[in-house]
């Protein structure tokens, strides 16, 4: 498997885990108190490292640090944005559009040779 697309996978899953550490108490234990949620949240984060961790260990053997970067952050809203709708319930913007936009062309300008 390609190095960028075994980078890609792992980022991948460890986006899943990130957000759920991140914003999935916000529902899940939004009755808890905060230290409940942020030792869980760690608990979930330890899974996120796991993956994050060797993506970017695989990922820097073809790719620069500012190309994992932005790999990352377009990773981040693909996952964030599906999760923030149908999971919490939020109700989709046409400003996840335009940040998708910019992303875009950040990874252009990251990628180009």
């Amino acid at each position: 498997m390609p190095i960028p697309l075994q980078t890609a996978l792992l980022l991948v899953l460890s986006n899943l885990f990130m957000t759920f550490a991140w914003y999935g108490h916000l529902k899940s234990l939004a009755s808890k108190p905060w230290i409940v949620a942020a030792l869980i949240s760690w608990g979930i984060a330890l899974f996120e490292y796991l993956l994050q961790v060797p993506a970017n260990r695989i990922g820097v053997q073809q790719l620069s640090v500012g190309q994992l970067k932005i790999m990352q952050e377009v990773i981040s809203l693909s996952v964030f944005v599906p999760f923030a709708v149908f999971y919490l319930g939020q109700p989709f913007k046409l400003d996840y559009i335009w940040a998708a936009l910019c992303l875009v062309g950040a990874a252009y300008f990251m990628f180009r040779t």
